[in-house]
């Protein structure tokens, strides 16, 4: 059995103080980079134990963050996206902003199936499409240079990336909306990817009309959604045509068995290279299928189908501060070298706890693989190193014994 993403285990006061007390360590122990104009944001602070977030708060020296982080020993270190006149300010009117990196935050938990996969699963899949974000969008359609692009593993399901050019800090929330949109392919319309193209000529007297018509695709090196949709649309043909079981290839886009055999019947070989050759004047099944899913496999995949707007439209958002720890599983919000993407593994890189052995009593099974070592546990007394303890205390899984 693969581990839940939630847990439903009452924690002890035991389990609590062992996990603040290794965060403390860590604390203690680690030096924390702060943001850039760090005097200009606003922290906040979730604190085991207790209700409600600790915020409106500001430091002039690292020295003065360093020394509240030590006596606090928060779950949770958060800052804002947005610099301030007044970042401590008790309202954010008083506040006065002065303008916000531009963020994404992408968590599994946006991801179609989620609750379908093991949390090692969720993570392999949101960074697929944290990659397409980072690779496809940001760097390539809107060319930001690298420099202001940074990557980040936010500690739980997912990641975030911060865009700091000097030109996005003082976009508002409608322009920053436009750009998931765009990302999204929100209101992309067909006529906007595809042209009617005529296939012969008639002469009637004097006139001469098309005598047919066929519905042309882009060139898959045209630059933005153009060449974009019609790569995917050239991906799907291959997945289908080079698929074991094609019929089910296509029930995983969500179509239903029988219109998946009717499709098939459909997408000949002579058809298959007509839509290689740019031409989708395909059976109204055939083009409807991938008219939809080209645009859904291209698109950046989060909350039904979209990214997540009160994030990156937010000109005011809080959000992790990298090199803290995430409260409800030990592991670093870690900061991702951008050519380091692909072989960044969360369950390895963002694991800083130490591998002393710790008992812990399971309240149910659970399978994971961390530190290159799977687990396969079951409720009722267990000896596992510290970092998976933490781990399983912050997702209500078991407690210290």
């Amino acid at each position: 059995m693969s581990i839940c993403i939630m847990g439903g285990a009452s924690l002890s006061e035991e389990s609590i103080a062992f996990v603040k007390n290794r965060f403390a360590e860590y604390y203690n122990t680690k030096a924390i980079s702060l943001p850039d104009r760090f005097g200009r944001r606003e922290f906040a602070f979730l604190l085991f134990n207790a209700k409600g977030m600790y915020r409106h708060l500001a430091f002039e020296k690292r020295t003065h963050f360093a020394q509240f982080v030590k006596e606090k020993e928060p779950a949770h270190i958060y800052y804002s996206s947005a610099y301030y006149q007044h970042p401590d300010a008790p309202t954010m009117h008083e506040k006065t902003w002065m303008g916000a990196e531009l963020i994404f935050d992408l968590d599994s938990d946006h991801l179609p199936g989620a609750e379908r996969m093991s949390y090692e699963e969720s993570l392999r899949q949101v960074k697929k499409e944290f990659a397409k974000l980072v690779n496809d969008f940001l760097l390539h359609d809107f060319g930001f240079d690298e420099k202001y692009v940074d990557l980040y593993f936010s500690g739980g399901r997912g990641y975030h990336c911060h865009v700091t050019d000097p030109k996005v800090l003082q976009l508002d929330s409608n322009e920053r909306r436009e750009i998931v949109d765009y990302i999204t392919g929100r209101d992309l319309k067909d006529s906007l990817i595809f042209h009617q193209q005529a296939t012969g000529r008639k002469n009637y007297g004097r006139q001469t009309y098309a005598s047919g018509t066929t519905l042309k695709m882009p060139t898959p090196d045209e630059p933005g959604w153009r060449g974009r949709i019609s790569r995917g649309i050239i991906e799907i043909v291959n997945e289908i045509k080079n698929s074991d079981n094609p019929v089910e290839r296509l029930q995983s886009y969500g179509v239903k068995k029988a219109e998946a055999e009717r499709l098939l019947q459909d997408l000949s070989e002579e058809r298959v290279q007509r839509i290689k050759e740019g031409k989708l004047d395909q059976s109204r099944a055939i083009r409807k299928f991938f008219l939809n899913n080209a645009l859904r496999k291209t698109a950046v995949s989060m909350s039904a189908g979209e990214t997540d707007e009160p994030v990156t439209c937010d000109i005011k958002r809080l959000i992790r501060l990298p090199g803290s720890l995430h409260g409800k599983t030990g592991f670093q919000v870690a900061k991702i070298p951008l050519d380091n993407l692909a072989a960044f593994d969360p369950l390895n890189d963002a694991v800083v706890c130490s591998d002393k052995p710790v008992s812990v009593d399971m309240s149910k099974p659970a399978e994971i693989t961390i530190k290159n070592e799977t687990f396969s546990l079951k409720p009722g007394g267990e000896e596992v190193p510290t970092y998976l303890a933490v781990f399983l205390i912050g997702r209500k899984m078991a407690n210290i014994m």
